[in-house]
C-alpha cells in the first residue's frame, strides 16, 4: 500500500514538472530579425575588419577619400588614414604605451580623433573617450577610473589636466585650428608622433576578447561606469549594421556621411566612423551642430547620409532657412537617442523629400538593438513610432518587470538583448555587470517596450523614468511628444515630482518659442485635452533650455535636481 502510494505521488510530481517545463518553454518568447543572419568575420581584429576592403584582397581603392575636415578643408584617403594611424601607434609605443594600456581621447570632432583611436587599437591598447567640455574633476575621475596612462587633447584643454600631468599621466597635444603648436611644459606634440617610422610598430598578441574601447555610461541606474567593448563585440556590432545585402540601409562607398554628432560618444564612434570606414564611405567631420553650417555642408559636399538626434530633427523642421539650401542629395537620415513621433517624421520628410528616414534604438552596453526604415515617397516600411525590428544575429525578449517572465507580442515589459555584440562587462564592477547581464547572457536594457504582431519594436519609456500616479504608469516620452507638437513650444521635458496624495505627478519643463506669450495654464490645458486624467501635467516651469547629453538624451536627473533645490529656470 505504501509503495503504491509512493509511486503514484512520484508520477504526479513528474507529470507536474513536465507541465511546468512545457509552460516555461511555451512562455519563452524570443524575437529575431526579419532579415536572415549573416556570416560575421568576428575572428578578425577590429582594424583588420574595418580596413578589410583595402587589405589587397578586397575591392577597395585606397586612394578613395576617407576623412574630410570641414573646418580646415583637409582630406585623408584610406591609404593616408592607415599609414598615419600606424605611424602614430609607433609614436605611442615609443612613449611607453603597451598592449592593454589605456589612453584617453579628450578631443572634439576632428581627423585626429579618428587617427588616435585607430593608433591605440593597432597597439592592442584601449581607448576611453571623454567629452572635452568636462570639468577638471570629471576628467580626473574618468582618467583615474580607467587607469589612463596618456591623454590626447588640444592646446585649449590642457589647463584642465595639470593635476593629472603631475600624477604622471602623459599629455599629447594636438595643434589648435589656427595652427598654434606652442606646448605647455611636459606635453608631447601630436605632429611629432606622425613622423614616427611605421617599422617601429610592434605586433602584440591581441585577443579577440581584449577590450578595445571603454566608453562611460550610467547604464540603467547609478553613476557612470566603464563599458568594456571588445574586438569581437565591436566587429559584430558593425557587421550587424552595415554588412550583408541591404543597400537601402547600408552605407556604401559612394556615400558622404556628415558627422556633427560628438565622436567621443560610442554611437558616433562605432555606428558612424567605424561603420563608414568598413564600407569605404567618406566621413565629413563637422566640429559641432550649427543648423546653417550643417545645411551649407550638405549643399557644398552633396552629403548623402545625415545621422541626427531628435533635437536636430526638430531644428530642421522649425527652421525657415532650409529653403535656402539644396538638400536633395540626402538619401538617408538616421535618428537615434529617442523615438521620433509621427508629427516630426511627417514634417522632416517635407524638408528632405528624397531621404529614407531610419530610426535606431540601442545603448552603449549593447550596441544597436533595433533599426527601422520608412520612405518619403513610398509606403512606410515600418509603423510610425517603431524602432524597427531586432538587429540581425541577435535575440530579443521582453520580460515582466516584476516576475521576470518573458512576454508575448503586444505586452510591454523590459527589453532584453543577447548576442556577440554585447559589452564584456563594466570595468572593475562585477556586481553592476551581474545586475545588467544575467546568467543566461541576456542584457537588461532598462527600457520598457513591446514587440507587435509584425515583430516591430516600440519603446514606451525608461524603466526608472516611469511616473507612478496612484498606481498608474505615466510615460514622460508620451507627454513630451504632445508638448513639442504645440506650435509655440520649441522643446520640453517631463519628470516626476513627489506628491503626498498621488505618490508622483508629472511636471513639465518647457522652452517657449521666441516671442511667445504662452502661459502655464495654456500648456496644461493643451495637454489635458488629449490625455486621460492621470496623465495631466500638474505644474509647468518655463526654462531657457532642456539639459541633454551629447547624444541628445534628456538629462532627467538634472531636472529632478532642479525640483529638489528649487532652481526651476
Amino acid at each position: 500500500m505504501f509503495e503504491v502510494r509512493r509511486n503514484t505521488v512520484s508520477r504526479a510530481m513528474v507529470l507536474q514538472q513536465v507541465k511546468t517545463d512545457q509552460e516555461e518553454l511555451f512562455n519563452d518568447f524570443i524575437f529575431r530579425s526579419k532579415l536572415p543572419d549573416i556570416s560575421i568575420p568576428n575572428h578578425l581584429l577590429l582594424t583588420d575588419y574595418v580596413f578589410q576592403k583595402f587589405s589587397g584582397v578586397g575591392d577597395g581603392d585606397s586612394t578613395t577619400t576617407c576623412l574630410i575636415d570641414s573646418a580646415t578643408g583637409r582630406s585623408f584617403t584610406y591609404a593616408d588614414v592607415q599609414i598615419y594611424s600606424r605611424r602614430i601607434a609607433a609614436g605611442f609605443h615609443r612613449l611607453g604605451i603597451r598592449h592593454r594600456d589605456t589612453v584617453m581621447l579628450l578631443l572634439p570632432n576632428s581627423p585626429e580623433f579618428a587617427l588616435s583611436f585607430l593608433a591605440v587599437t593597432y597597439l592592442g591598447a584601449v581607448s576611453t573617450t571623454a567629452n572635452p567640455f568636462y570639468t577638471q574633476s570629471e576628467i580626473a575621475k574618468q582618467a583615474k577610473a580607467s587607469a589612463a596612462k596618456m591623454i590626447i587633447t588640444m592646446r585649449c584643454y590642457v589647463d584642465k589636466l595639470t593635476n593629472l600631468q603631475n600624477d604622471g599621466i602623459l599629455i599629447v597635444c594636438v595643434e589648435d585650428e589656427d595652427g598654434d603648436v606652442s606646448l605647455v611644459n611636459g606635453c608631447v606634440s601630436f605632429t611629432e608622433l606622425i613622423q614616427a617610422e611605421e617599422t617601429e610598430l610592434p605586433k602584440p598578441e591581441i585577443s579577440l576578447e581584449d577590450t578595445v574601447s571603454i566608453p562611460y555610461s550610467s547604464g540603467t541606474t547609478g553613476l557612470p561606469k566603464g563599458v568594456m567593448l571588445t574586438h569581437k563585440g565591436l566587429v559584430t556590432g558593425i557587421a550587424q549594421r552595415v554588412d550583408g545585402e541591404n543597400p537601402n540601409l547600408n552605407f556604401t562607398g559612394d556615400d558622404v556621411i556628415l558627422c556633427f554628432l560628438p565622436m567621443f560618444h560610442t554611437y558616433t564612434l562605432n555606428a558612424l566612423m567605424l561603420s563608414a570606414m568598413r564600407t569605404g564611405a567618406a566621413l565629413l567631420i563637422a566640429p559641432r551642430f550649427e543648423l546653417n553650417l550643417v545645411m551649407e555642408l550638405i549643399h557644398k559636399y552633396k552629403v548623402t547620409v545625415v545621422p541626427v538626434a531628435p533635437p536636430v530633427v526638430l531644428a530642421f523642421v522649425k527652421s525657415p532657412e532650409t529653403e535656402r539650401y539644396d538638400l536633395s542629395s540626402v538619401r538617408m537620415m538616421i535618428s537615434g537617442a529617442a523615438t521620433l513621433k509621427k508629427e516630426l517624421e511627417d514634417a522632416v520628410r517635407l524638408k528632405f523629400p528624397n531621404a529614407i528616414l531610419g530610426q535606431c534604438y540601442g545603448m552603449t552596453e549593447a550596441g544597436v538593438v533595433a533599426k527601422s526604415l520608412s520612405f518619403a515617397k513610398k509606403p512606410f516600411k515600418t509603423k510610425s513610432g517603431s524602432c524597427g525590428t531586432v538587429i540581425r544575429n541577435a535575440e530579443m525578449k521582453v520580460v515582466d518587470t516584476i516576475t521576470g517572465v518573458s512576454l508575448p507580442r503586444n505586452k510591454p515589459g523590459e527589453i532584453c538583448i543577447r548576442g556577440d555584440q554585447l559589452m564584456k562587462g563594466y570595468l572593475n564592477d562585477p556586481e553592476a555587470t551581474a545586475r545588467t547581464i544575467d546568467k543566461d547572457g541576456w542584457l537588461h536594457t532598462g527600457d520598457i517596450g513591446f514587440v507587435d504582431d509584425d515583430d516591430e519594436v516600440f519603446i514606451v519609456d525608461r524603466l526608472k523614468e516611469l511616473i507612478k500616479f496612484k498606481g498608474y504608469q505615466v510615460a514622460p516620452a508620451e507627454l513630451e511628444a504632445l508638448l513639442i507638437s504645440h506650435p509655440y513650444i520649441d522643446d520640453a521635458a517631463v519628470v516626476a515630482m513627489k506628491d503626498e496624495v498621488a505618490g508622483e505627478v508629472p511636471v513639465a519643463f518647457v522652452v517657449r518659442s521666441e516671442g511667445s506669450q504662452l502661459t502655464k495654464d495654456d500648456v496644461k490645458n493643451y495637454v489635458s485635452k488629449q490625455v486621460v486624467h492621470y496623465k495631466r501635467i500638474k505644474m509647468v516651469f518655463f526654462t531657457d533650455s532642456v539639459p541633454k547629453s551629447p547624444s541628445g538624451k534628456i538629462l532627467r536627473k538634472d531636472l529632478r535636481a532642479r525640483l529638489a533645490n528649487g532652481t526651476l529656470k
